[in-house]
């Protein structure tokens, strides 16, 4: 049995504003190529089932963008394809951070181990 939760106004309005603080997030995503849009889309997809069910609704019908968000609030997986993409990407975002930046070693084997652990953790989701 599915127990019917409640959530009080203000924190639906503070799910619904991060909602769209992700959305924007996520659309910025699309035009530039280090930052991610997927993830912020399915945070805004989380927000909106807590705030807003018609916003949920529209978010998982997208043309574009609603089969991942589904795919993964209904089985937990990432599409190869996506899987690739975004290694691939945080591999030059991290190359670049290194030739652009000169950083210290330490924040380089921070920022290093931070990003394989959030590699293997999309290597060893299910694929769709």
């Amino acid at each position: 049995m599915k127990k019917d939760f409640k959530i009080s106004r203000p924190l639906r309005i503070c799910y619904s504003i991060l909602g769209w603080a992700m959305i924007v997030l996520g659309f910025i995503g699309i035009v530039l190529p280090i930052m991610p849009t997927v993830p912020f889309l399915l945070v805004a997809s989380w927000c909106f089932a807590r705030s807003s069910p018609r916003f949920h609704h529209w978010l998982c019908n997208h043309r574009i963008f609603g089969s991942p968000i589904k795919q993964w609030e209904e089985k937990k997986a990432i599409p190869l394809s996506i899987k690739i993409f975004a290694v691939i990407s945080m591999l030059g975002g991290f190359l670049s951070f290194l030739v652009i930046i000169h950083p210290a070693l330490w924040l380089i084997l921070l920022v290093g181990v931070i990003l394989l652990m959030i590699a293997l953790y999309i290597i060893t989701r299910p694929s769709s």
